[in-house]
């Protein structure tokens, strides 16, 4: 078992708890960067679409499971994202110089669509980041002369310091790009945890009266949170450009949004390693149903809406079950292990308690 002691607030928000846990994301990252030497295209493809996925889940979790302001709208994000960075490539920019311009110019919308939407809660909020989802879809139709409309476009060969890179022709290479951006993403998320702005996301998601009451400014607090969470989002949908190849108004649908917030959900609320967790399932559970359906029918079954309808059960399953996700049930194990033989039967009831300040919003 290890304990940790804390002697000073340094301690409290320092980057790892401890050497062993530095160790252990050190051979993680260690094992991610040989895994183009261990894996075939294809199944590297598919990794590489898991963490393409979880610094888009990255970037809602910072809105949503940080700062709890629900949101079914990251889609439009997305695409701003992406035509940004490829727009701005067509028109004779670096990808080192259109890839964070993107991000940079999606957090702007971010924070500008944040203006209004900030005196907005729960469903209401929910519901308005809808309509921004549907009316991007329009939009892209409109900006025809910059987007293409319905024909879409097409992403250019990324090419630094002389080094091309393609998902299709060097896809070694591609994944060590999202790789990079992934443990950037994921060190700016950490790191911001630990600040005093990210101390203030946390204090708004569990009680705005008594984060007012500690003198955090609600709306500049919630305006940062759709910003930044806007931003990496941003980063993740210039990436899903790059990743498709080719792309139109209809690769940012609503669904992208409910899959993401979906993600998030199953993988754990509130934890970067959910983000993580609910990419793994959104991107595998296609290709594991395929499996499943070849060896059953022998390739000649289709069932319309099962993908939907499995990854809604899980859902439902999780949301019953297991509210915290599949990190929640991981620590609960761990938890488990580590006070073996102390563990208690009822030591991870679900409490059912609430702060009476939550009447007041």
């Amino acid at each position: 078992m290890r304990i940790h002691f804390k002697t000073s607030y340094e301690h409290d928000i320092r980057l790892f708890p401890d050497w062993w846990s530095f160790f252990v994301y050190a051979a993680l990252v260690a094992v991610a960067v040989i895994l183009p030497w261990l894996l075939d295209d294809f199944f590297l493809g598919e990794v590489t679409n898991v963490l393409i996925w979880a610094i888009a889940g990255l970037g809602l979790m910072l809105l949503t499971g940080q700062t709890g302001q629900a949101s079914l709208g990251h889609a439009a994000f997305l695409a701003i994202g992406c035509y940004s960075c490829i727009i701005g490539m067509e028109n004779g920019l670096p990808f080192l110089l259109a890839f964070p311009l993107a991000g940079v110019i999606t957090g702007i919308f971010g924070t500008l669509f944040s203006i209004p939407a900030v005196r907005l809660h729960g469903i209401y909020l929910a519901i308005a980041t809808i309509a921004l989802s549907v009316l991007a879809d329009d939009i892209i139709v409109l900006l025809e002369p910059w987007t293409d409309g319905v024909s879409g476009k097409f992403a250019p060969m990324i090419t630094i310091f002389g080094i091309e890179i393609e998902r299709w022709t060097t896809p070694d290479r591609f994944y060590w790009l999202v790789l990079a951006v992934t443990i950037l993403c994921t060190l700016f998320y950490r790191n911001l945890l630990r600040a005093p702005l990210g101390r203030a996301f946390a204090a708004v998601r569990d009680s705005e009266v008594s984060a007012t009451a500690m003198g955090v400014h609600i709306a500049f607090t919630k305006a940062a949170a759709f910003g930044l969470s806007c931003a990496i989002t941003g980063l993740a949908g210039a990436l899903m450009g790059f990743y498709a190849g080719a792309f139109n108004n209809e690769t940012f649908s609503i669904v992208i949004s409910i899959s993401l917030l979906m993600m998030i959900v199953i993988g754990g609320l509130g934890s970067i390693h959910g983000a993580f967790f609910g990419a793994v399932v959104i991107a595998f559970l296609p290709q594991a149903l395929s499996m499943t359906t070849d060896m059953i029918g022998g390739g000649n079954v289709a069932i319309p809406g099962l993908e939907t309808g499995v990854f809604g059960a899980i859902l439902i399953l999780f949301i019953l079950f297991e509210p915290m996700g599949i990190y929640g049930r991981w620590l609960k194990i761990r938890t488990w292990f580590e006070l073996f033989p102390f563990a208690r039967k009822d030591m991870f009831k679900r409490q059912k308690s609430y702060l009476k300040t939550e009447r007041l919003r």
